[in-house]
């Protein structure tokens, strides 16, 4: 059987590698500690439990969901964009329901890229901005993001013969996999640029709550002018554990929403009604259990920056997301020494290359243990000498 040319294409996806690489040592019996993929470790808060099994069990929710989501849902997203970030957004047309931010960032170029459009993308970065573009017949460009940098990216580099064929960009603060953030100096400067040069901006906000030291993160739609040409996506995922549920949505421009939306309207039948009513109560019930999750991961973050230290490789304690972006020794590369994580301690890792070029050089933990698994995890990296 011969695949479609732009599967045959396509890397193998990351994560699925990892996934196969761990099985085959837990099949033998080794215990591993999974330190790679960003899944939340601790479950979904009751109270949006609860909400969901009361949901399922009415059969008015049982039928085909509204592919835009139902109205009650977007009104939900549209007060809860209004009390955290002081955005206003009319829910019927400024917001959109999506099956996970996953589906919304591979579908978003659908609406907008023909094939031949350049598609500006950050590297090291989500692999998924790149494969939605290669689907949409796109051609994604590389943004590095270099530490000397602060993990942003450089608009005055890309050359002027790119920036004429590019239609949309993507950008990610809080950022995976480096954990960097963005002040709103770097989103005014975001706005400009795409106004100079027509350019759609989506920009993936699957981070935004999980943040650390009292820091906000900003929103990009909170510049002038940014809300005529990009939309914004937010994830329950990581903000309430709701990894496996599939939920997120997507807010900004009208025409861009309503684009985004007719691609929907042909792909999918949108997000089971009962999911959207689980996500209701979440985001209109206290926010306390994201405030308390958010301590965790602080804790967890602080024990593993330390641990790192100890040990010869020194960490920059990020203000957001669960993830610590690490240089590898010297003398080694990313992809060898996650596999010495791997063979030789039993700890996953992710390695930097699998997020693009630029994160050669880097290996990502993921904060998904417990304390006492995480210096369980130091200590073996202690024992192998790195």
């Amino acid at each position: 059987m011969k695949y479609a040319e732009r599967i045959e294409t396509l890397p193998p996806y990351l994560f699925a590698s990892i996934d196969e690489s761990k099985q085959a040592l837990i099949q033998k019996g080794v215990d591993v500690i999974d330190l790679g993929v960003g899944d939340p470790d601790r479950p979904t808060p009751k109270h949006i439990v609860d909400s969901m099994v009361a949901a399922v069990q009415d059969p008015s929710n049982h039928q085909y969901p509204s592919y835009t989501g139902m109205l009650a849902f977007r009104e939900a997203a549209a007060k809860w964009c209004k009390e955290s970030r002081g955005l206003d957004f009319d829910p019927k047309t400024q917001v959109l329901s999506l099956i996970g931010s996953k589906e919304g960032v591979a579908h978003v170029p659908l609406a907008f890229v023909n094939p031949g459009d350049v598609v500006l993308c950050p590297n090291p970065a989500y692999p998924v901005y790149e494969i939605g573009t290669k689907f949409a017949g796109g051609i994604p460009y590389d943004m590095p993001l270099r530490a000397e940098n602060d993990f942003l990216p450089d608009y005055e580099a890309i050359p002027k013969d790119v920036l004429a064929k590019t239609k949309m960009m993507f950008i990610n603060y809080p950022n995976n996999p480096t954990g960097a953030v963005a002040d709103k100096k770097f989103f005014e400067e975001t706005v400009e640029f795409a106004k100079e040069n027509d350019i759609l901006v989506v920009h993936d906000n699957a981070y935004s709550e999980m943040v650390y030291d009292d820091y906000k993160a900003p929103s990009f739609l909170e510049v002038d002018g940014a809300e005529d040409l990009g939309i914004e996506l937010y994830s329950m995922s990581k903000t309430y554990n709701m990894t496996g549920w599939r939920l997120a949505f997507a807010v900004g421009s009208k025409e861009m929403i309503a684009g985004f939306g007719k691609v929907k309207a042909n792909i999918d039948s949108g997000v089971f009604d009962a999911v959207q009513r689980a996500g209701i109560t979440a985001l209109t019930s206290s926010q306390q259990c994201v405030s308390d999750m958010n301590k965790v991961y602080q804790e967890r973050r602080d024990v593993l920056v330390k641990g790192l230290a100890s040990i010869g490789l020194e960490v920059k304690p990020q203000k957001a997301t669960f993830y610590l972006w690490c240089p590898v020794p010297e003398g080694t590369n990313s992809m060898d020494f996650a596999k010495l994580l791997l063979e030789d301690a039993g700890i996953v890792a992710t390695p930097g290359v699998g997020f693009g070029s630029a994160g050669e050089g880097y290996v990502r933990f993921a904060l998904t243990k417990e304390v006492d698994r995480i210096n369980e995890a130091v200590a073996r990296m202690d024992k192998i000498k790195i």
